[in-house]
């Protein structure tokens, strides 16, 4: 059964330490994988960070990089200014790496076939790049331990199935098996290869176990989960199977599991879900965690701490699925799946704690337990990891964590796969800088855009969500006085008492009368139009106002972004050029509330480096118009994030039919430096600007619904203009 009702306080824990002056990790600094790439190679090649190990004296790092069948190795000396120490081939895809002093011990697949398999393990000098030596391992390796004490190496042998045969159920051979292998002064000893046979052992495909995952503790105990097998296996330094057992199943309640409805609504179970589990890390010598991702038929979306002789210590249920979710980072189009989907764990004491670190694949995050009493994890963080992380290194006696996220999306002109540093400081933490936490019911957000500040009161803001979530247009409410900022209301935008449909909201400003004006981008191709809507205070929408024909005649789908009122005058900024714009113009767009009049003025927007740049909010404050001018890109691609501001004495609109003039403009502030202070990647949509009551100035971005994106929310405070 799952014991999330019991968790419930851990969960609530998550934000409490980013008020306190105490220990926190901090995200320092971020390296892309392309960057260990030599000078001439093609850099535009698919490239990655899977599985990821330090240097006993943690000063190098070394990772698994499968599309480039190579292993990448970077100096972290200064871990703030990680550097490129390239990379080795290793003649086939490495799947894991371990390390014993300099020397890295991989587990490299040369299978032919799903019915051939081939594996080896190479021992590598992490500082040379040589290869010290290697052994052929008889199958197909996935994850790969050293003992403690240098003595041994554990591979688990998986031999993958064939997902395209038999309905991708396991029961194909060859069975996988644990492969051990004596060092001797940290020479591969190949002739002590000790095959263990680890088939017979469980209930689901008995004859065809597949090891996912080992580790090992400091009495050279091997555990290995199997993962498609849902179960699990303590293995002694001689080989000797000395326990085995299920790891069993999970009730979840109040999860989402249908994504089909664009709407973050948690209202439905899954009863006798298997945890099928991926990682596995020992916390001490008799309990270790394991991460639920599933596989075949599984996935419990949490994690688990299991006592060596099968006893559950610990269940997390949803909980820490609802951490997520509570800091914008629930990927909902893997609502059907296998929502956050946890994959990895490492496990260190720092500062005389004991910490597990679970890491969701999909959320693209870690959280971050104190396991002092294994039985009631306390949940103290959840870092921002990059996106796919899929291995976690700690460096304890340098106060480091590092992970290795294995998405590279480069096809679709995304961020490249990266590395990312966090410092155990004493300093209050960062991230997040966002949360539902403290509301009365689980509430989920994600892929905010326009922001407002109340008239009245100082710190509160109001936001919309975009047409991600189709089907749950909001309207939310933002405390900006507590640190993180705080979600205190969801309003929903309904039409005839129903969630509003066609809407695109991209922008939102105060009506006056205790309603908003929200501004809808609009895509002809998806039928959404563009349009002005006034909601009233309840979320109805009162009265709808179309473009006139005038402007839907020349119209694109990069439509309004950001709307602001000044009196009886609605504002909107067009994001980009449509079809009678000069190169690099885009229209500010005027709507007399009061007689219906159209109008619009031009802004000349700066010439893209690479992609495109167009605007992304509007505000009205005191004598000036502040606009956002941002570009496309990402990371070190990203060249305008930058507030420019326009006298309000040039806003004076023109006839739509007629010659419109241009407004001059003056850059206010460089919003790369602040994106940078994150520790990450530049990111690339900064998609909220607003001023609050006190005249503070608020800046936010959009995480695209954590589709294709690390989930990243970050939401600031620029001072006073």
């Amino acid at each position: 059964m799952s014991k999330s009702l019991l968790t419930a306080a851990s969960v609530l824990a998550l934000c409490a330490g980013a008020a306190q002056a105490e220990m926190n990790f901090n995200r320092i600094a971020s390296f892309a994988t392309p960057d260990n790439m030599a000078e001439g190679e093609d850099r535009t090649r698919e490239t990655s960070a899977e599985i990821i190990a330090a240097t006993a004296d943690g000063m190098t790092l070394i990772y698994t990089d499968s599309p480039l069948e190579s292993v990448g190795r970077i100096d972290i000396t200064d871990p703030a200014n990680p550097q490129p120490m390239g990379n080795v081939e290793m003649g086939g895809e490495p799947t894991s790496v371990g390390v014993i002093g300099e020397t890295a011990y991989i587990g490299v697949n040369t299978s032919e076939s799903f019915t051939n398999p081939s594996g080896k393990l190479v021992a590598l000098n992490v500082a040379t790049g040589e290869v010290l030596g290697e052994c052929d391992l008889g199958g197909q390796p996935d994850s790969v331990a050293v003992a403690k004490d240098g003595s041994f190496v554990s591979v688990a042998i998986e031999n993958e199935r064939d997902e395209d045969l038999g309905d991708g159920r396991v029961g194909q051979m060859p069975a996988g098996y644990l492969a051990m292998v004596q060092l001797t002064d940290g020479a591969i000893a190949c002739d002590t290869l000790n095959k263990v046979d680890l088939t017979g052992l469980t209930e689901i495909a008995p004859e065809d176990p597949e090891p996912e995952f080992v580790d090992i503790n400091s009495l050279g105990e091997t555990v290995i989960t199997l993962q498609e097998n849902n179960h699990l296996v303590i293995v002694s330094k001689d080989g000797e199977v000395l326990s085995h057992f299920s790891a069993g199943a999970v009730d979840l309640e109040g999860i989402d599991a249908t994504d089909e409805r664009a709407a973050l609504i948690f209202d439905e179970s899954q009863p006798g879900r298997k945890r099928e589990p991926d990682a596995v890390k020992w916390i001490d010598d008799d309990h270790f965690a394991i991460a639920n991702e599933g596989d075949m038929d599984g996935g419990s979306r949490g994690w688990t701490i299991f006592a060596k002789d099968g006893t559950e210590v610990y269940e997390a249920g949803t909980s820490f699925e609802q951490a997520l979710i509570m800091i914008g980072h629930y990927p909902d189009k893997r609502s059907d799946a296998k929502g956050v989907e946890p994959e990895s764990i490492e496990t260190a004491t720092f500062g005389g704690t004991p910490m597990v670190f679970v890491g969701s694949e999909r959320g693209s995050a870690v959280g971050v337990y104190d396991v002092t009493d294994p039985a009631a994890p306390v949940l103290k963080q959840v870092l921002p990891s990059g996106i796919g992380p899929e291995g976690y290194v700690a460096i304890p006696a340098r106060n480091l964590l590092v992970s290795a996220n294995e998405s590279d999306l480069i096809e679709d002109g995304g961020v490249r796969a990266h590395v990312m540093l966090f410092e155990y400081q004493d300093a209050p933490a960062a991230y997040p800088t966002l949360t539902s936490e403290g509301m009365d019911e689980l509430t989920g957000w994600g892929a905010i855009s326009g922001m407002v500040g109340d008239a009245e009161q100082p710190g509160i803001l109001y936001a919309v969500n975009d047409s991600f979530y189709g089907y749950q247009p909001t309207i939310f409410t933002i405390d900006a006085t507590s640190t993180p900022a705080k979600i205190t209301r969801a309003l929903r935008v309904t039409r005839g008492g129903q969630p509003a449909q066609k809407l695109d909201m991209e922008g939102i400003t105060l009506d006056g009368k205790g309603g908003f004006w929200v501004a809808s981008e609009g895509r002809t191709d998806r039928l959404v139009p563009h349009a002005l809507y006034n909601v009233n205070a309840k979320g109805e929408i009162k009265k709808e106002i179309a473009l006139p024909a005038s402007l839907l005649a020349v119209e694109k789908r990069f439509g309004f972004e950001g709307v602001t009122r000044v009196g009886d005058t609605l504002w909107m900024a067009v994001q980009r050029e449509w079809a009678d714009d000069e190169k690099n113009h885009v229209k500010l767009v005027s709507y007399n509330i009061e007689t219906g009049e159209w109008g619009a003025v031009l802004y000349e927007k700066a010439a893209p480096a690479t992609g495109w740049t167009g605007l992304s909010e509007i505000t009205a404050h005191g004598d000036y118009f502040y606009v956002v001018e941002r570009d496309n890109q990402i990371g070190a691609a990203a060249v305008t994030k930058k507030i420019y501001r326009i006298p309000a004495a040039e806003m004076v609109p023109a006839p739509l039919d007629g010659e419109l003039p241009v407004v001059s403009k003056e850059e206010v502030r460089d919003l790369i430096p602040d994106l940078k202070g994150w520790g990450g990647y530049v990111v690339d949509k900064v998609e909220g600007l607003a001023v609050d009551a006190a005249g503070e100035v608020f800046v936010s971005t959009d995480n695209d619904g954590v589709d294709d994106s690390s989930g990243e929310t970050f939401f600031w405070s620029i001072g006073k203009f």
